[in-house]
């Protein structure tokens, strides 16, 4: 294909192409996720890919429509995670050599899984700015075959399969939110549902901290914004941690999405935590940020039928852990308090006893007389608790209240 505008017939042969070789993920209505948002909430489950990310559709696609000689010269293609694993994996399949350039940062299990799909991994780069380039000027050297992770016609027709599967799924839907980082995955969906939905909303999620796509729209530049344009810290959306957009998928975006809309990073956590609780399902930060965007900003959605793509599950199990700690917190069913008592024979058993009264949990307890500054003859207790939530830590407040005691909160 050339670097023409994507067409619905492009995304009609892809999915021809990469029928059988893809899973055709499931939607899920959420009666949960409905009560909360005020509309109904679908879920397209991209996560439940081989891979657990949409990408393997692009990736397959693109490998898929190599002639002989092309898929004789290799691929290689820069990634930090998930579209490295879908080129790995289909690549293999095809019994084409692959080689994927990856930040120096990557982490280990992210590196070894792709290369456990059969991938040769290099690690160059602080990021992927600097693996892409890298990635460039080895197949230039090397005469093998660029994959673009998203700005691509073949790779963009290829995530533009799951609109289709939508429209086959349900045709009637008011709005559909996508994760947006290159803009890949929602120019695919977007040229893919427009001719059978005009009228239907269309709406693109970004990390607040990569505003890439959004920035890149709001320029009258023919091209997308260059890095130092953007804030570029960090995020858990990792997979949508993008400095520059593609020219191609910005040109899509522009003429078939209604909206961009950016997230924090504390409204992405409690998108995990509600898919991981809520609906049993796990996402990563890039694939919890539709959600995100549906409980926390006014898209004038109210009894809607809104469809919220969950792109990816890659999530590293440290992160799901802090995530759900914070999440905890946040919700206030996990509380530390610090309490100033009278170091006498039964504080303890008071200060316990008050908070068994309210039936809630200690998980831990630190007795401190010698730090904390205090006059002699007092003493400060600090407790973490386990609770069910807000009401629930009225009543432990009120007990501890009841027997005497100050305490403060985090």
């Amino acid at each position: 294909m050339s670097g023409a505008a994507l067409t619905y017939d492009d995304v009609l042969h892809a999915q021809g192409l990469i029928a059988g070789r893809v899973r055709r993920t499931p939607l899920s209505e959420s009666a949960a996720l409905s009560r909360l948002a005020g509309c109904q909430v679908f879920l397209k489950l991209e996560n439940l890919q081989f891979t657990g990310s949409f990408k393997e559709r692009g990736a397959a696609a693109r490998l898929l429509g190599l002639s002989e000689a092309d898929r004789a010269r290799g691929v290689i293609t820069a990634s930090a995670g998930n579209h490295a694993q879908a080129v790995a994996l289909h690549a293999s399949r095809l019994g084409v050599v692959a080689t994927v350039v990856m930040p120096e940062a990557t982490p280990l299990v992210k590196a070894r899984a792709t290369e456990g799909y059969g991938a040769r991994v290099l690690l160059h780069g602080a990021g992927y700015d600097a693996a892409a380039d890298r990635a460039a000027e080895l197949a230039a050297e090397t005469g093998a075959v660029y994959v673009h992770p998203f700005d691509d016609r073949e790779v963009m027709a290829g995530q533009g399969t799951i609109g289709l599967e939508l429209l086959e799924q349900m045709p009637d839907f008011d709005a559909l939110i996508v994760p947006v980082g290159g803009g890949g995955l929602i120019a695919g969906i977007a040229t893919a549902v427009r001719p059978s939905r005009p009228d239907a909303r269309i709406i693109g999620v970004e990390s607040r901290t990569f505003p890439g796509m959004r920035r890149a729209l709001e320029s009258e530049a023919p091209r997308s914004l260059p890095p130092t344009a953007l804030p570029g810290g960090k995020t858990i959306a990792d997979g949508i941690a993008v400095r520059r957009v593609g020219q191609l998928t910005r040109q899509v975006v522009r003429a078939r999405v209604d909206e961009i809309v950016l997230v924090d990073e504390e409204e992405i956590a409690e998108g995990i935590l509600l898919l991981l609780e809520r609906e049993r399902t796990v996402a990563e930060g890039a694939g919890a940020v539709g959600l995100a965007a549906l409980l926390h900003r006014d898209l004038g959605l109210a009894d809607k039928r809104v469809v919220v793509v969950v792109s990816g599950g890659n999530i590293d199990v440290n992160l799901m852990a802090r995530v759900i700690q914070r999440g905890l917190v946040k919700s206030g069913r996990l509380c530390r308090y610090w309490i100033t008592a009278s170091d006498v024979a039964g504080t303890l058993h008071g200060i316990t006893g008050a908070v068994a009264a309210a039936r809630a949990n200690i998980l831990t307890i630190e007795h401190d007389r010698a730090f904390s500054g205090l006059e002699l003859g007092q003493t400060r207790v600090e407790l973490v608790i386990e609770t069910n939530g807000p009401d629930h830590v009225a009543l432990v407040e009120r007990a501890l209240t009841d027997a005497g005691f100050e305490f403060g909160r985090d």
